[in-house]
């Protein structure tokens, strides 16, 4: 497993520096807070062969990795400013000096300029949420509603650190998604390249022999041999073409029509519609239940949640549900109507715990079951993904050969 260096807060107060052996940053995470320690900063070490040989040797040289300037901030830096902003609150340090820490310790320079730029806003007078609010590229809607609920409610500080749980647990869902997928368009990239190779170097070998035959082609041969001439003569202009059109439809997507249009095709999609149905489900019930649980009233909790769910479709039926709730009604009952979004199971769930008044545990608990699930319906559909690309590949490499020898035995007849 690999090893993590971290840098963590004492109970006493004092700073603690170390290093601990995990799966993942969201176990470190919760091994570090089994040890009482508060996360300051968090880094997986690298692994070099000069590590390996002298492992008792300091290696800051080694630390100081090449870093290409950017002013994009990274997750990781994000995690570890919302972490390590909820040690320093907790620990009675004041907003402002908080920042100013948070800007000396930068792990890059866009990340200090950004720290600096939202401590110079909040010495200003600015709430940090209004803050952080002008810097959307940095800090999503839902980033900045939390913290508003934070500070209107006088627990920043716990709002902080239920954000840097939820952005590790996010980041680990977000990476088995894409590792699930790697595999398939590794496969479908390679299928798309072989036959491009067989179509315009391989095919016009052989058309070159078959214009000798002085006998008619069989339709399959005419038609690949046609494909083959079209790409090598206008491959050019189709790619161009796809790129206009691509360009065009990313215009599209983004306006809100278009985006809508798109998302409501995924829904209704018959097998990633409920992949995405299901994620968004847990990251809501995750969202409310962490929301609820720091203490912030149910109809703010909602609005925050509901913008955490990615889907404009879903959340406008959430909005309709939080409209209900706002008047009066039940939070199981009012959702009632999103069967997109909760199946009937989870309603019932929600109305349970709800009348107990431990409405916050459950849909935390509802989230990691959900969670779970979706690892294991990913994993099931890449496990049948991968056959059905092999098939793919070999039904196009078997037509094109197919239709490659079907004239050598034209020509056998026809010498008959």
């Amino acid at each position: 497993m690999p090893l993590f260096d971290y840098k963590a807060l004492q109970l006493d107060g004092g700073i603690a520096q170390g290093q601990l052996e995990a799966a993942g940053r969201a176990e470190a995470f919760r091994q570090m807070e089994g040890l009482g320690l508060r996360p300051i900063t968090l880094a997986e070490k690298a692994v070099s062969t000069a590590t390996t040989n002298n492992s008792s040797a300091p290696t800051k040289s080694g630390d100081r990795a090449l870093k290409f300037s950017s002013n994009k901030i990274s997750a990781r830096d994000l995690e570890n400013f919302t972490r390590l902003l909820s040690s320093l609150l907790a620990a009675g340090v004041p907003l402002s000096r908080a920042l100013v820490i948070l800007h000396k310790e930068a792990s890059s320079p866009a990340a200090g300029a950004k720290w600096k730029e939202i401590h110079d806003l909040v010495i200003d007078g600015m709430s940090l949420a209004d803050a952080m609010a002008k810097s959307p590229e940095t800090f999503p809607r839902v980033y900045v509603a939390m913290v508003q609920a934070g500070e209107t409610g006088g627990f920043l500080d716990l709002v902080l650190a239920q954000i840097a749980d939820f952005q590790a647990r996010e980041k680990d869902l977000r990476g088995k998604v894409l590792t699930a997928m790697l595999y398939p368009a590794i496969l479908l990239v390679l299928a798309l390249g072989v036959v491009i190779f067989l179509l315009v170097f391989f095919i016009p070998k052989f058309q070159a022999i078959f214009s000798g035959f002085g006998a008619s082609l069989p339709v399959l041969t005419e038609m690949i041999i046609a494909t083959s001439h079209a790409l090598r003569s206008y491959g050019l202009f189709v790619l161009g073409g796809l790129v206009g059109v691509g360009m065009s439809l990313r215009t599209w997507f983004n306006s809100e029509k278009g985006r809508r249009a798109w998302e409501g095709m995924i829904l209704r999609a018959p097998v990633v519609g409920p992949l995405v149905a299901q994620f968004a489900m847990a990251r809501f019930c995750r969202m409310l239940g962490t929301l609820l649980g720091a203490s912030v009233p149910l109809v703010q909790a909602l609005n925050v949640a509901r913008k955490s769910i990615g889907n404009q479709i879903l959340v406008d039926a959430v909005s309709e549900s939080i409209t209900r709730v706002s008047e009066g009604g039940q939070l199981g009952q009012s959702l009632a109507n999103c069967r997109n979004l909760f199946p009937g199971s989870v309603l019932e769930m929600v109305a349970v715990a709800e009348e107990s008044g431990k409405l916050d545990v459950e849909l935390v608990r509802i989230a990691v079951v959900t969670e779970a699930d979706l690892d294991r319906n990913l994993k099931t559909g890449v496990a049948l993904l991968e056959p059905l690309m092999l098939f793919l590949i070999a039904g196009f490499i078997g037509t094109i050969f197919i239709g490659m020898v079907l004239p050598i035995f034209t020509m056998q007849q026809h010498m008959k």
